[in-house]
């Protein structure tokens, strides 16, 4: 850093006049220059020019101890007192001296050029010239007015309720009392929005006080009037004789006409041209502080909104907030513009932290842009203005007895301020808590004018600025802040948070949502339609969102954080269209809260509640699904249960909650709803037709039936404990099926189960590891203990026989590819009487140490003398020892202990085991999992996005970090967002196993020999610092690039899915004109096929030629094999034995395709040589090449591949 400066030998020692120092961390708010506080060039001996940072600098200078230096050599000067502050706060309140740069860097680039505003200046002068040669419109009907508007294709946007024929109010035009340019834009605040937005200029044009009446804030007067002002100024911009060559659209934030203003552009290649400064200029209406209308009447309280038929019946009109706000900002915008100018001038670092605050919040979907945004944030830019007011004035005390927060100072930096900002949003609820902001002329209403259960936040103008946000908006806002707020607090070495609080886009609502809901309103209608609510929010399409959102947000309760409507941004309409266009399709997101949105039962008032009307309030509201209940406690509850039959379909609870309040209430039919839940559970399920013929031998399925099996085994072995020679220590389970993260719900195959077909009997075994005593009677041989691993399992076949009827147990001897005899091949295949499959093996602890002295004899001896010694291990016995080695750490030390991190990770969070199933099914189906991706490596992936990357995990007794996915559909998504950003060549650190403690013994004992390995993905955990245990071989660089291509695919298809056009199956069918030829296989012939994610029943439903045949298909008639599957069978040893030539894909879960491509360094001609490791043949004489070249035999080979595979291969396709 440029910290320290030079002091040429020779300078003048003379004390100068002091001057502040500038540092390299000062710009300058205009073009984002290095800039000092002055202009003149500072001297070399400057210092600090207030007194107390003099005395700092003075105490650091006396503290440095002055050497000699050879003449000719520049002396250092060290860094003065603000610059060490500077690093100071680089260090400790940033964190990191890059995050603060990276600050630095982002601010001027989120800001206008204002040094290109020359033609935006003379287009304004031109504006405000035309604006004041208007001629003055006497008073007229104003139906009458805008007709004759129309003539000039200028419509006038009345608002409700509509001027009709007998209307006694009137409407003019002069020119404008005075024309203020408002905004961010005047004070130099405006910040580069999303998606490309223009910058928009304000400019507030006063309507004259003589338009208007005293009454005119009854029943939407004022708009009127205002709406016709404004039409006027449309009508003369648009006017050729005004020399504007301008383009003019009605602009209405939120959809509310009420807010409609003018959006102005000067034509392109006109001389005014905004495109390279690229704003707009927003012309909006203002009511002067002195007009007619008293400011007492917009109290919140106040009922301006009249539906009774005469003036006696007024005081049983409802208050209207809403309305008689809108009226109130109308005052607002000069005083705005002068506050924020206040506040910039008091506080230096105003400006920084008001753009961060606002580009924080544009990347979150809180404010206009291009794609769905959070309802109520589209027109409530003074909101940020508050948030800082607040902080840097402090809390008026009219709300409560002594205000909360006091003024922060005027001395913090833009990132306090900004964090300051955050940590509000944070930690307040609006709805519960009212808050205003503290004003040197006070407040004009008393804090009982505003109602109890509305977001409110008066700013210093008075007005209410949350007035038109949604509650549920206000609790997404709060979440993400404390989302952003504990990515800040994390450690900066493990992940930079200043991407995603920044520069990333958050408003990808599938990784945003945990359920996500598309709800057409083209049919909606409100129970209950009430005049005053719609004109209370400005048209039927807000009042029926409003509705809509609370009773939502009421009927969820404390099932969900947040309820959230998404829609696009009310676009501009010509000015010849008086209403702003509405999307029928909104969006619902919910974030649930993990502890509550699974409940079956709702509970309401107990029947003897003293309250009444309580009972019927609650039956009214939920309808038919409530129903009076007593519990077994004996109370008798007003209550609502939700009937679900699978753990899946609890999981839909929430779903099926908001499915029945938008029916009940709005009459939104189940067809006008679209949810993506019901798409992904279907990967995961098997075909009705075979699920049915389990059903019917009442086979046991699920997760928890495989665990209660697992534990019966369990109790048969400590039964026949005494009859083996050791006594079993412990039994660990290491099988997915076991962990709940096993793709599909497990099942089991008992003998009474009806004639499966051939392509549906694969029994899937579960891998469970046995521990005996220790004892002296092991051998010291490596292999003698594989003999008597030999013989432990035949005596526990044998005693489980006897002990247990109809229990099968095998002994498995070898593999089918290692010939070693040191490597641990015995296993034991268990099938229990109810039909489930277990695969036994025995870990002996001494074989680690044995294998060890047979890799390194002598491991005291320094390698680099070793290497020069007589002797040593002979190379293949080492070879086949660190392969035996790796098998061992893997399967007996890391494999037990990753299924109890990752089943305690299941039990913590309730969306992280379905989160690996579908990423399981997803890698599955595009061909890539098993072979060139391990299911370990998979759930340690699937971990980062519930347990983050930090060095320090949570206690498993804390409750998860906010921001961890809620259902299944979420945890997809972030994972694939995950894969297709992750820069996997700086791997990922995975704090797995939380309190466990990691002493240095235990990770030596689990460590391996990674050199050689071909994988590229380091997938680090405390106790695999090195990160290679389950990605040691694959996968290597290339098949880490096709993963990454086949995640970012599949984003882009999630992305889609806002359209509704894309279907989830997208995601899971793999194209297969990428591969040079595809292997088919006889699909009745696999015991997996039933398991395809695009099976065709046919193949197992298919009937005979003769029906008094019956069925010609394969049917169980010897007992089952379990893991039997010759498609994998074969897959291997064609990977195995052409392993040079070409690479293989295939789906292990019932695919009947073999995908493959050549290597690509066999695709030209060669020179012959011997053992060159693929089947070549010479090059056709006419191909114009060298004869004695060779070129790889392509027909050959997939003729031999087809001899190999014979009965089960049925083609073979060559891409041309």
């Amino acid at each position: 850093m440029a910290l320290e400066r030079k002091r040429k030998r020779g300078q003048d020692p003379t004390p100068q006049k002091k001057q502040r120092i500038p540092t390299v961390f000062q710009t300058n708010e205009d073009d984002g220059s290095i800039h000092s506080d002055d202009d003149e060039p500072m001297p070399s001996g400057s210092s600090v020019g207030d007194e107390e940072e003099d005395e700092t600098e003075d105490n650091a200078e006396a503290m440095l101890v002055e050497t000699s230096k050879p003449s000719g050599s520049a002396i250092k000067r060290p860094p003065t007192a603000l610059e060490l502050r500077d690093i100071k706060d680089a260090t400790d309140l940033y964190r990191s001296s890059s995050f603060k740069l990276q600050i630095d860097a982002l601010l001027p680039n989120t800001r206008p050029k204002y040094q290109n505003s020359a033609p935006l200046d003379r287009f304004l002068e031109s504006l405000h010239t035309c604006f004041n040669s208007l001629p003055s419109i006497s008073p007229r009907h104003p139906l009458e007015a805008a007709k004759a508007l129309l003539k000039q294709s200028v419509a006038v946007p009345y608002v409700l309720p509509l001027p009709g024929q007998d209307t006694n109010w009137k409407v003019g035009f002069e020119k404008p009392s005075e024309i203020v340019l408002a905004g961010s834009w005047a004070n130099k605040l405006a910040v580069k929005g999303t998606d490309k937005q223009r910058y928009t200029v304000d400019l507030g044009v006063e309507i004259p006080s003589s338009l208007l009446q005293e009454k005119d804030y009854l029943n939407g007067r004022f708009f009127q009037k205002r709406a016709y002002f404004l039409s006027v100024l449309a009508a003369a911009i648009m006017d050729k004789k005004s020399g504007l060559h301008s383009e003019a659209v009605f602009s209405s934030p939120s959809g509310d006409s009420r807010l409609t203003c003018l959006v102005v552009r000067p034509k392109t290649g006109s001389n005014n041209d905004l495109t390279k400064l690229n704003v707009d200029v927003r012309i909006i209406p203002t009511l002067s502080a002195s007009s007619p209308i008293p400011l007492h009447r917009l109290s919140p309280t106040k009922a301006n909104i009249r539906t009774t038929a005469s003036s006696e019946d007024a005081s049983q009109d409802a208050p209207s907030p809403v309305y008689n706000n809108a009226i109130h900002v109308a005052t607002t915008p000069k005083l705005q513009l002068l506050r924020s100018h206040t506040l910039k001038g008091l506080v230096s670092a105003y400006s920084d932290a008001l753009t961060l605050l606002r580009i924080w919040a544009n990347q979150r979907g809180y404010g206009r842009g291009s794609r769905l945004g959070i309802r109520g944030f589209e027109s409530t830019g003074s909101l940020w203005t508050a948030v800082l007011d607040l902080l840097i004035s402090g809390e008026d005390a009219g709300f409560r007895k002594s205000a909360k927060r006091k003024p922060l100072g005027k001395g913090v930096s833009s990132y306090q301020l900004f964090r300051a900002a955050l940590d509000l949003l944070a930690s307040h609820d609006f709805t519960q808590d009212h808050i205003r902001v503290r004003a040197e002329t006070g407040h004009s209403f008393s804090p009982d004018d505003y109602p109890a259960n509305n977001p409110v936040f008066v700013d210093a103008t008075g007005v209410n600025v949350l007035s038109s946000v949604p509650s549920g908006s206000l609790d997404m806002l709060r979440y993400d802040a404390r989302v952003t707020l504990d990515a800040l607090n994390e450690d900066f070495t493990a992940q930079d948070p200043f991407k995603d609080a920044f520069l990333k886009d958050h408003r990808e609502f599938q990784t945003r949502f945990d359920v996500v809901l598309r709800v057409d309103l083209s049919s909606a209608k409100l129970r209950t339609p009430s005049v005053q609510s719609t004109i209370e929010h400005g048209s039927l399409y807000n009042a029926l969102l409003a509705s809509l959102l609370s009773k939502l947000r009421q009927g969820l309760g404390d099932r969900a954080k947040a309820v959230v409507c998404l829609h696009s941004a009310c676009e501009d309409r010509a000015l010849t269209e008086t209403d702003p266009a509405h999307s029928p399709v909104i969006y619902i997101g919910l974030i649930l809260d993990i502890e509550n949105a699974f409940r079956l039962v709702d509970h309401g008032p107990r029947a003897d509640d003293p309250d009444p009307e309580a009972a019927t309030r609650f039956r009214d509201f939920w309808g038919e699904k409530a129903e009076l209940r007593r519990f077994k406690d004996g109370s008798i509850v007003e209550s609502v249960v939700w009937d679900v039959k699978t753990s899946d379909e609890r999981t839909k609870i929430p779903y099926f909650v908001a499915v029945h309040i938008l029916a009940h209430h709005f009459s939104i039919s189940d067809t006008d709803i679209q949810h993506w839940q019901d798409p992904f559970d279907a990967t995961l399920r098997l075909p009705e037709s075979i699920t049915s013929i389990y059903q019917v031998a009442k086979a046991e399925t699920g997760f928890k039936a495989a665990m209660a099996a697992f534990d019966g085994l369990v109790k048969s072995l400590k039964a026949v404990d005494e009859e083996l020679p050791l006594g079993v220590l412990n039994v660990s389970p290491a099988s997915e099926m076991l962990r709940y993260t096993n793709v599909f719900t497990p099942i089991a195959v008992p003998p009474s189960t009806p004639s499966l077909p051939e392509c549906a009997q694969y029994l899937q075994p579960m891998e469970i590891v046995l521990e005996f005593e220790k004892s002296g009677r092991w051998p010291d041989d490596l292999r003698a203990i594989q003999k008597v691993k030999l013989a432990l399992l035949e005596r526990v076949a044998s005693k489980l026989m006897e002990s247990t009827p109809e229990l099968r147990a095998t002994v498995v001897v070898g593999d089918p590819v290692s010939t070693s005899d040191i490597m641990d091949t015995a296993s034991l295949e268990i099938i229990t009487p109810q039909g489930w499959a277990f695969t036994a093996r025995i870990w002996h602890d001494r074989e680690a140490k044995l294998l060890d002295t047979t890799i390194d004899d002598r491991p005291h001896i320094p390698a680099h003398i070793k290497r020069k010694l007589p002797g040593g291990p002979d190379p293949k016995s080492r070879q086949a020892a660190l392969e035996a080695k790796e098998l061992y750490v893997r399967r007996f030390i890391h494999a037990p202990r990753h299924h109890r991190a990752i089943a305690a990770l299941c039990h913590r969070y309730t969306a992280y085991a379905g989160t690996v199933r579908l990423i399981k099914r997803w890698l599955a189906s595009n061909w890539v999992l098993q072979k060139y991706l391990s299911v370990e490596a998979v759930e340690l992936l699937s971990a980062v996005v519930f347990l983050g990357s930090a060095r320090k995990a949570s206690s498993s007794s804390q409750p998860p970090p906010i921001g961890v996915p809620g259902t299944k559909e979420r945890g997809f998504a972030k994972v694939i967002e995950l894969l297709a950003e992750w820069e996997w060549d700086k791997g990922i650190f995975i704090p797995l196993y939380g309190d466990e403690q990691t002493e240095a013994d235990e990770v030596q004992k689990g460590s391996l020999d990674i050199s050689g390995r071909d994988g590229v993905w380091k997938i680090s955990t405390e106790f695999d610092p090195e990160g290679f245990v389950w990605t040691r071989d694959a996968p290597d660089a290339v098949m880490a690039r096709r993963i990454q291509k086949i995640a970012t695919a599949t984003w882009k298809c999630l992305q889609n899915l806002e359209s509704g056009d894309t279907p989830v199956m997208t995601m899971f069918w793999h194209p297969e004109q990428q591969y040079d030829f595809l292997i088919g296989l006889n699909a009745e012939l696999l015991p997996r096929y039933y398991q395809n994610i695009r099976a065709d029943p046919s193949v197992w439903d298919r009937k005979g030629k003769y029906a008094n045949i019956g069925s010609t298909r394969e049917t169980r008639s010897s007992p089952v094999q379990p893991g039997y599957d010759p498609a994998q069978l074969l897959f291997d040893d064609l990977s195995r034995i052409y392993k040079d030539t070409f690479l293989l894909f295939r789906d292990p879960l019932g695919g009947d395709r073999f995908g493959g491509v050549w290597e690509p360094r066999l695709k030209e001609p060669r020179p012959f040589k011997i053992l060159g490791k693929f089947s070549a043949t010479p090059v056709p004489k006419d191909s114009g090449k060298d004869k004695s070249q060779v070129m790889l035999n392509k027909e050959a080979i997939l003729s031999e591949v087809e001899r190999f595979g014979a009965g089960l291969i049925t083609s073979i396709t060559q891409r041309i």
